[in-house]
């Protein structure tokens, strides 16, 4: 069951920015590029799709808009992070 939430989490923001990209402009009116949310949709999505909300719907990265930005980073960390953890405490717990 584990796995399927850490899939599901990794796979979300993906298919939203995929979506977002066919049926919409969102992206291109935060970035004005293509190269970003390109590089984002790899490495950081749930960063690239707050930063996208904070420039379009909020007011820039300032307040609230920073801290979605900073929201985003943790879940992308916490989920390329988390993984590892559980795996570690099973493999632990084996041990004893």
């Amino acid at each position: 069951m584990g796995c399927l939430v850490v899939l599901v989490a990794i796979a979300l923001p993906r298919f939203v920015m995929v979506v977002l990209w066919l049926f919409s402009d969102y992206l291109s009116h935060a970035y004005g590029t293509w190269v970003w949310p390109l590089l984002g949709f790899f490495f950081l999505p749930t960063t690239t799709l707050a930063y996208a909300i904070a420039q379009n719907s909020l007011d820039g990265v300032r307040g609230i808009g920073l801290a979605l930005v900073v929201l985003g980073v943790l879940l992308d960390f916490g989920v390329i992070g988390g993984g590892r953890g559980i795996a570690r405490n099973r493999r632990d717990r084996g041990r004893t």
